[in-house]
């Protein structure tokens, strides 16, 4: 006959009055005498998901890279020394730093931004708006008009400069493609919209 088995916590007896509690296993055997068991000790689960939480922060995808050629205009290739620099500088004070050093996430975003701005500084290729005046080209800024009669204003440029909000568009952006190679005056086309060049500069 199977023996009932219980858990519990009990109190043992130190001496000198003092006692400590432990969580163990009992089972009452067929004479009702109480066996008992040490439990293995338990892992909190709140330290297993933290421990997780930095493994997984610790071995970050890399940032994507672009098949696309990496043209870059002066400002562009400045930033990228400047972003380069600063990960650099990220990489080792998290090396020096003792607090950083246990921040595994923190280290593992730097090396992240390292290996990024080391390869997008590796294939700039910096491009000079060099062509016909009033000709829209890469690194040039244009004027376009919708047909709602909105105007807008961006200078076209390498995918790690490009910010819309800042006036900067990336040259593989679908506006950019469709006002490449245009002068002042004529139309482009994106998809069935109409952008009317209005200047370039």
């Amino acid at each position: 006959m199977a023996r009932p088995q219980h858990s519990g916590t009990i109190a043992f007896a130190m001496g000198s009055g003092q006692e400590y509690a432990e969580e163990i296993d009992y089972m009452t055997n067929d004479m009702g005498s109480t066996e008992l068991k040490r439990l293995e000790p338990k892992m909190s689960v709140a330290f297993t998901k933290e421990e997780d939480s930095e493994a997984a922060a610790a071995h970050l995808p890399d940032r994507p890279i672009s098949t696309h050629p990496n043209f870059v205009t002066a400002v562009g290739l400045a930033q990228l020394d400047a972003a380069l620099a600063s990960a650099k500088e990220a990489v080792a004070l998290a090396q020096a730093n003792l607090d950083l050093k246990t921040d595994r996430s923190a280290m593992a975003r730097a090396q992240r931004d390292l290996r990024y701005f080391t390869a997008r500084r590796a294939s700039a290729q910096l491009v000079d708006p060099d062509g016909a005046p009033g000709t829209v080209l890469f690194g040039r800024q244009v004027c376009f008009r919708r047909e709602d009669g909105r105007s807008q204003s961006f200078r076209i440029v390498g995918e790690d400069e490009a910010d819309p909000a800042k006036g900067s568009i990336s040259y593989i952006s679908p506006i950019a493609k469709a006002l490449l190679g245009k002068k002042a005056g004529e139309i482009a086309k994106l998809g069935n919209a109409e952008l009317e060049i209005v200047s370039v500069d």
